[in-house]
């Protein structure tokens, strides 16, 4: 029972996607919204992001501070730890794990609400394509401003580090900026940026199918927004476990 819902559901949102990804039917409207989705969904979330990643970081250095005590260990491994762990996990699984919960569930009320007002009715009834009209725009807008998230993640992470160095005497700022340039590797980087293209791909398609997919009232679309935390939650954890696979050999 469970495999053929899951079956079902997956080849409804095939088909969805495919509805998605049609042409749109005037560029003019698109570019705006899509526009218009950059602000709501990416330059919104800065604020949340850079919070998030200075503590984050900060957290990273005492840790690795306090549980690396073996006089094997050289002093400057806090900073390189802190890099990698913040290049290879933070800036990008974790990251969209956060986003997920603020923008996958904004879009699935948002279009959550559209559906049980009847707007998509609407739309469908004027011959729009509703689904390319409200959910490419955001997938677009994400995709596009997704790296820049990252580097913000990445820069703030890196600094609440350097606070740590700097504020306290858990460890001296040289040591902590030479293990930040030690032995570093440039696809690192790259690497969280391919994966955070892909998570951010699942937070908006995931979120539009189960928001526009509601049926019933208000009751319905908080429903469909905790499902698609949950299920946008799920799928990254998955494809992070792939991706590093693939990416990491």
């Amino acid at each position: 029972m469970l495999i053929s819902h899951s079956l079902a559901t997956f080849g409804r949102y095939c088909l969805f996607m495919k509805r998605v990804f049609a042409i749109p039917d005037r560029w003019r409207t698109f570019g705006s919204r899509t526009v218009l989705e950059i602000s709501k969904l990416g330059v919104d979330s800065i604020p949340l992001v850079m919070i998030i990643s200075l503590f984050i970081g900060a957290v990273i250095a005492i840790q690795m501070q306090i549980n690396i005590s073996s006089p094997l260990i050289p002093a400057y491994s806090v900073g390189l730890a802190t890099r990698d762990i913040v290049l290879l996990e933070f800036s990008n699984s974790i990251l969209c794990l956060i986003l997920a919960g603020k923008v996958g569930s904004n879009i699935a009320s948002e279009i959550g609400t559209m559906r049980v007002t009847e707007q998509i009715d609407a739309l469908d009834i004027m011959g729009v394509n509703s689904a390319n009209f409200l959910v490419l725009p955001k997938v677009v807008a994400f995709l596009f401003f997704m790296p820049v998230l990252v580097s913000f993640c990445i820069a703030t992470s890196i600094l609440g580090g350097f606070g740590v160095a700097v504020f306290t005497e858990i460890i001296t700022v040289s040591r902590f900026v030479y293990g930040l340039q030690a032995m570093f590797n440039e696809w690192y980087v790259w690497y969280g940026l391919i994966k955070s293209l892909f998570f951010s791909f699942i937070i908006t398609s995931v979120a539009s199918y189960y928001g526009y997919y509601v049926r019933g009232g208000a009751l319905e679309v908080g429903k469909a927004s905790t499902d698609a935390v949950v299920y946008s939650s799920i799928l990254i954890l998955l494809l992070d476990v792939i991706l590093t696979k693939l990416l990491l050999q």
